[in-house]
């Protein structure tokens, strides 16, 4: 952790802070919210935040997390929070020696409410002493986009876990399964196989249902010959998988090898053909334009992917107005889709990493399975 709070660090000078307040919107119980927080200190706990200055680390949680932080967080000064942050952010302030000083936080991190009151609390304060509360651009999410090697080991045996979960679970698949069954048979592989959690609930769509990019999955029993939208993911060491797959049990129809044909080569050809420097709605029209070619353009109407790391969707994005730069070190998904009101959609989803100034992919799944009818 040592190097991320000193690259925090350099980021903090140049925007003239001296500290920096890091926390989550909200307690953190099924860790999706406090990325942030545990990239910096280790600390797994569901409430708590982080001060950093310019030659301290504090980490600071309410009684139930003493312990803890002090076995998580080696390098940081564990400081026990009585009260909210009304009561404790004054102390903070003078034991940092952070009085009549700038102190950044990420507008993502505090509620209005969170605000207001640390505002008041520091309006209560001797005038000579009130520090700066200045809303900051989110460093610690733009340090999180560019992966360690030792994250992107994280990432792929979460991928890794990820992609044997549909492999095992896909082909039992048969006509009268339904969503639901589909999506459990799945989480209960991947944890049996070491997930720790899903990255995000399985989205299972079968026939029309499918054309709906984030369908949840139904008691409805699946049919013969229609697409089945299987997205997934599961965390593993802290880190998530991202990966969808489009299914059909038994003989599909002309549109489907027609559309899932034209999606395979929209995903192919970004893949291939994107670089580092690249910005993410160049990368996106990577994709767009064959779909576009084929006459599908309007039916592919979210961005070509996102970011994957301590969460399922970071930076960067890749969207057609995203703006942020790929860069050697990211990891995102690669993601094109058609959806047809009607008959259904097919999507293709990989994970990819940036290297040497290309896109490794690390998803490994069988793609364009068309799975027999049992006898």
């Amino acid at each position: 952790m040592t190097d991320r709070i000193a690259r925090l660090r350099d980021k903090m000078q140049s925007i003239d802070l001296q500290g920096y307040l890091v926390s989550a919107p909200v307690e953190d119980t099924f860790h999706t919210h406090a990325a942030n927080r545990r990239y910096l200190s280790g600390f797994t706990g569901s409430m708590g935040w982080l001060l950093i200055t310019n030659e301290q680390a504090f980490v600071i949680v309410d009684f139930r997390y003493v312990e803890q932080a002090g076995n998580e967080c080696p390098g940081f000064t564990v400081f026990k929070a009585v009260g909210g942050i009304g009561k404790w952010l004054p102390q903070i302030v003078g034991e940092a020696g952070l009085s009549a000083k700038r102190i950044g936080f990420a507008p993502a991190d505090l509620t209005v409410d969170t605000f207001q009151t640390a505002k008041k609390a520091i309006d209560s304060m001797p005038e000579a002493d009130r520090p700066k509360l200045l809303s900051a651009p989110d460093i610690v999410s733009g340090l999180r986009a560019i992966k360690e090697p030792g994250e992107i080991e994280k990432l792929q045996r979460a991928v890794d876990v990820g992609d044997a979960a549909f492999e095992a679970v896909s082909p039992r698949i048969e006509p009268g399964w339904t969503e639901k069954q589909v999506a459990w048979e799945i989480e209960k592989h991947a944890k049996e196989s070491g997930a720790e959690n899903l990255s995000f609930p399985t989205i299972v769509a079968s026939g029309p249902h499918s054309a709906m990019p984030h369908a949840q999955p139904r008691d409805h029993a699946i049919e013969a010959g229609v697409p089945i939208v299987i997205d997934m993911g599961v965390i593993v060491d802290g880190y998530c998988s991202d990966l969808t797959r489009t299914i059909v049990i038994g003989e599909p129809d002309d549109k489907f090898h027609q559309i899932y044909d034209i999606v395979l080569t929209a995903q192919r050809t970004a893949e291939e053909s994107v670089t580092t420097g690249m910005t993410g709605d160049e990368a996106h029209m990577l994709a767009h334009n064959v779909i576009a070619e084929a006459g599908y353009g309007d039916n592919f109407g979210h961005g070509l992917g996102h970011g994957v790391g301590m969460l399922v969707h970071e930076a960067p994005r890749i969207a057609k107005t995203a703006k942020d730069t790929l860069t050697d070190g990211m990891v995102a998904t690669v993601e094109p889709g058609i959806y047809l009101t009607g008959w259904g959609g097919i999507r293709i989803e990989d994970m990819v990493v940036f290297e040497n100034g290309k896109a490794r992919v690390m998803s490994h799944a069988p793609k364009l399975m068309v799975n027999p009818l049992s006898s």
